[in-house]
């Protein structure tokens, strides 16, 4: 089964199921046709026309299954295809909404006069990371991480990371 895996793509594999189905049935027509039996009702006709039929009913069902299967599969391209566009749109509107919070966070920060380095602790302390965390991100010691973000919430009137937060968050729904 693996040399059939690695050697037949799926449309290949169909055809010569196909061919190896159509080849059953034609073999035995011609049996049936080079014995030119007197009586059909023999046991050796009736296998015949029953490998016959059951090859040809088989490959009727496949052949259907196979394009049921084809056009579910196209259905779901489409449909996969649909919500891929749907997520590039909503990406850019995010991305542009997103660029206009951080335009915003930048013009306030620098309206409370904050150092490069206090705007970069705010920014880290919006994305919810903690002194330590902040500290091992940006190889300050947490000592140096809760002065600046002291000094941010001193420059900006707020008593501390819950109402910065709420500052730049409290109006998105």
């Amino acid at each position: 089964m693996d040399e059939v895996d690695e050697g037949l793509d799926s449309a290949q594999l169909r055809l010569l199921v196909m061919l190896l189905l159509a080849v059953v049935a034609a073999g035995g027509a011609i049996d049936l046709w080079l014995d030119q039996p007197e009586h059909w009702l023999t046991p050796h006709v009736l296998v015949e026309l029953t490998l016959m039929l059951a090859s040809g009913g088989t490959a009727l069902y496949l052949a259907r299954g196979w394009r049921r299967a084809a056009a579910s599969l196209a259905g779901t391209r489409r449909s996969l295809a649909e919500r891929e566009q749907e997520r590039d749109v909503w990406r850019a509107r995010a991305e542009a909404s997103l660029a206009g919070l951080g335009r915003a966070i930048d013009e306030q920060c620098a309206a409370w006069g904050l150092t490069p380095t206090e705007r970069e602790i705010a920014l880290q302390l919006l994305r919810g990371q903690g002194h330590k965390q902040i500290a091992a991100a940006t190889g300050r010691s947490e000592r140096t991480v809760r002065q600046h973000a002291v000094a941010v919430y001193e420059k900006s009137g707020l008593g501390g990371r819950a109402e910065l937060a709420a500052f730049f968050l409290e109006g998105l729904r």
